[in-house]
């Protein structure tokens, strides 16, 4: 799974999260273009991505994962789960913090809906 975080300590611990729910994770990437090389170089199986990283919004990399067929959810403080749904109806959304027990309640939606 990858996952695009670029502040530090939320980042780790969604790692830290993902990995103890038994995935394999790459990340966390501080800037779009970081998690763009990742995703170029392996697929992943799904993407935590939050909106706004160093390097600007994730926007270009969620509409190229998507368009592999890689669920995205989105993490985001700054955006609300509707604004997200209204350019990408598709995605999982939630706003930041967000539990760990829902974390994974959204991976496993995303996992089951592809």
């Amino acid at each position: 799974m990858l996952v695009a975080e670029d502040e530090f300590i939320i980042g780790c611990d969604l790692c830290d999260t993902v990995a103890e729910a038994g995935f394999v994770v790459e990340g966390p990437h501080e800037t779009v273009e970081s998690a763009m090389r990742a995703a170029a170089y392996q697929a992943p199986d799904l993407a935590i991505l939050d909106i706004r990283l160093g390097g600007g919004e994730v926007f270009p990399l969620a509409e190229q994962l998507m368009a592999q067929d890689v669920p995205v959810i989105f993490h985001s403080g700054q955006v609300t789960v509707d604004e997200v749904h209204e350019r990408f109806p598709d995605a999982l959304a939630c706003a930041k913090p967000c539990p760990p027990a829902q974390m994974i309640a959204l991976i496993d939606e995303a996992l089951q809906a592809h």
